[in-house]
């Protein structure tokens, strides 16, 4: 008998959620918002140091579709993100969250939009990737892309961009407080990730063998993204 699009949807997301939180990845924090639906997690995402984002505690709501993985999901913030990929109503505009269809006019190419083998973890990092390396060719946000091309182009003397981020991450730290979290600000803080306990562990066969491998690597690209995960105005 064929599983439900819905039921295959609540199988995936329950292993990835059992994945991430025995096995902690740099940068970000996930739960569900409400125990009794898996369609909706709260998102926590570290501002990276050496950035301008450096001690945020960023928070978004990430809600899936019932058929994922084969639809993208949708992250919008609420925390204040002032950034030329987000929208004003914390919605994130980025193409792999982008449905793979062919549509010349949006300047993606199908390849550079949504695919099955996108996890939730790859997505996050594409996101925080994006905080630091914004795409302002086709901007959610005009003003805030405006802002960041002086900044960049004037070698940070232009500190209007600056001045906001700085705030907004500070903004956040009442929230980091109230939930009892320590934000890391260093660069080794941020990228060891937790090591799980013997009470948390989950079944051997439920990791890959490729995962610690792979994670020195995206840590790296995640300072070093080009274009290729940039927002669009087609949401």
């Amino acid at each position: 008998m064929a599983h439900s699009p819905a039921g295959s949807a609540v199988k995936a997301l329950q292993l990835e959620l059992k994945k991430i939180q025995a096995e902690p990845v740099e940068g970000f924090r996930v739960k569900l918002v409400n125990d009794d639906n898996i369609f909706e997690w709260e998102v926590a995402i570290f501002g990276p140091p050496g950035t301008l984002y450096e001690g945020g505690y960023f928070k978004a709501h990430m809600k899936f579709p019932q058929d994922y993985p084969y639809s993208p999901p949708s992250i919008r913030f609420i925390s204040k993100m002032w950034h030329p990929n987000v929208y004003e109503n914390g919605e994130v505009c980025i193409s792999i969250l982008h449905p793979p269809i062919d549509d010349p006019q949006s300047g993606e190419l199908p390849s550079e939009r949504w695919n099955p083998t996108q996890t939730v973890r790859t997505i996050l990092l594409s996101v925080i990737s994006l905080l630091n390396e914004p795409n302002t060719f086709s901007p959610a946000n005009v003003d805030a892309s405006v802002m960041y091309r002086k900044w960049k182009e004037s070698k940070g003397r232009e500190k209007e961009y600056e001045n906001i981020i700085r705030k907004q991450a500070q903004a956040t730290k009442e929230d980091a407080e109230k939930d009892q979290v320590r934000v890391p600000t260093t660069l080794q803080e941020y990228c060891v990730s937790s090591i799980p306990s013997h009470d948390n562990q989950v079944d051997a066969d439920f990791y890959d063998d490729t995962y610690v491998d792979d994670l020195d690597d995206e840590e790296e690209d995640m300072y070093h993204e080009d274009d290729e995960d940039s927002g669009n105005e087609d949401s």
